[in-house]
């Protein structure tokens, strides 16, 4: 449409200079004629000019009337005449003029009009165009990024152990133990676990009462991952130069994201302290949560992003990049610059699917246990022996709607990107290369393996068992490649 505008108003321009040039040649055309004719005709009267003769007045004509011949006479009123003539065809001139002079002031007037509107037009196209690309970015989502691992060339390929981890867990609920007592077991939390009641701490005390050497890593769990892989690093020396023992890691969520950093970025000084690595719901390729909440150039992209800068920095006291890392964008950069060595230490990926069940919909948490740390310990209770009751002295129940907000994200991914997850990691963002993957049928969220419940199943197994099985598959793996 804006072609068409710019062509109407250059015929429009076009039409006006040739009716303004159509009129000045017709009216000064013969005004010059006739002033060319007048010249020459008093060249040969007594050597008067038409310049002269113009200058005369009436009362001057009529003196040269009574004074001089008739030709004389003629001559005078001949040229008073032409000046006259020459007055009323300028008067003519302008008066047909101002119309013109009107129309062409119109037509720069509408011309000005057109480019401002073919100016606002243009913005008006350009701010719709980028509306209609952040919603397209926005519907769009992380359909792309899932899942991106398994469609990429030269990774090394991942082995099903589903089944071997079935039975070895039908062998730790039979009571039959076998992790060996000359590695130390460390168990690294995931995000927001420095807020999150008795993380880990059931599993730490089910691994003590085995009189096996257990630690739950003390890391800042909402830090940038680069950070937590250089205290992991630390702490790993640590526990290896304290005991003499190699430390087999499992890692929980983005404590498993931690753990691999430290691994591949301080391989050649942790390769000879390190037995293995259980993935337990790890978002290793990345998350559609975080992606969908911190990608650029969707929707309402800066105010998801300030949000978020006000719960974790503000909040929480954390570090905005403990997030970033786990969007896809920045696991694609971090493992194109940091290759997991997948060859030469034991790895298991272990992942699960969240109920969307109505009725765990509807039933808003499960019962936890939240620790009161403003309660202190009585003197009699601070001995080694009265910890164990001490603490449990100091939790009460506390209704956490943990796993109907896990059910809802778990349905928001299935619908939206027909993806199976545990309500924050998608299923096969979880499957690390290299590994061996352990595919649960048993429908867990995201947050089932690190709280507590007072309840426990006597059909089906706890959190502790299965973190038990799958560090014994992983010494189990590691004694067949002799990596252990």
């Amino acid at each position: 449409m804006e072609d068409y505008l710019v062509r109407l108003l250059r015929l429009t321009s076009y039409f006006c200079r040739n009716v303004v040039q159509f009129i000045d040649d017709l009216v000064f055309g013969d005004v010059g004629r006739i002033s060319q004719d007048s010249e020459y005709s008093f060249s040969g009267l007594g050597g008067w000019s038409s310049h002269g003769i113009m200058q005369y007045s009436d009362q001057e004509a009529c003196r040269l009337l009574d004074s001089d011949s008739n030709m004389e006479y003629q001559f005078v009123y001949r040229n008073s005449r032409i000046v006259g003539f020459q007055h009323a065809r300028s008067f003519v001139y302008q008066g047909l003029m101002l119309p013109l002079y009107g129309l062409r002031l119109g037509g720069r007037l509408a011309s000005t009009c057109l480019r401002c509107f073919c100016v606002y037009i243009r913005q008006i196209k350009v701010q719709v165009h980028g509306f209609m690309c952040r919603l397209s970015r926005t519907l769009q989502g992380s359909s792309d990024d899932i899942g991106w691992l398994q469609r990429t060339e030269g990774l090394p390929p991942v082995e099903d152990g589903t089944t071997r981890f079935n039975e070895l867990l039908h062998d730790v609920r039979a009571g039959v133990h076998c992790l060996p007592n000359n590695l130390v077991y460390l168990f690294i939390p995931g995000l927001f676990s420095n807020h999150s009641p008795l993380y880990f701490v059931n599993t730490k005390r089910f691994f003590s009462k085995m009189g096996l050497t257990c630690h739950i890593a003390k890391i800042h769990s909402e830090a940038s991952v680069e950070k937590n892989a250089w205290e992991l690093k630390q702490y790993i020396e640590e526990l290896y130069w304290g005991s003499g023992k190699r430390v087999l890691l499992l890692g929980h969520s983005k404590g498993g994201i931690d753990a691999a950093a430290a691994l591949s970025i301080y391989w050649s000084d942790l390769k000879e302290k390190v037995a293995g690595l259980a993935f337990v719901q790890s978002p290793y390729g990345g998350s559609p949560i975080a992606s969908d909440i911190l990608r650029e150039g969707q929707i309402a992209d800066t105010e998801a992003r300030r949000i978020m800068e006000f719960i974790i920095c503000k909040l929480i006291k954390g570090d905005m990049r403990a997030l970033d890392d786990l969007t896809y964008e920045k696991r694609k950069d971090f493992i194109a610059k940091h290759k997991l060595p997948a060859e030469q230490i034991p790895l298991i990926s272990f992942h699960t699917e969240a109920s969307t069940e109505l009725a765990v919909l509807a039933t808003m948490s499960h019962i936890a246990h939240a620790e009161l740390p403003w309660l202190p310990l009585p003197p009699f209770l601070s001995e080694a022996d009265d910890i164990e009751y001490g603490l449990s002295c100091r939790k009460v129940p506390v209704v956490i709607p943990l796993s109907a907000a896990m059910a809802v994200s778990a349905l928001h991914l299935r619908l939206r990107y027909g993806e199976q997850s545990d309500g924050l990691v998608a299923r096969r963002d979880a499957e690390v290369p290299g590994s061996v993957v352990v595919r649960l049928d048993r429908k867990l969220d995201h947050a089932w393996m690190v709280y507590s419940s007072l309840k426990k199943d006597q059909v089906k197994a706890d959190a502790s068992e299965m973190c038990e099985a799958l560090l014994t598959m992983l010494v189990e793996i590691g004694r067949k490649r002799n990596q252990i």
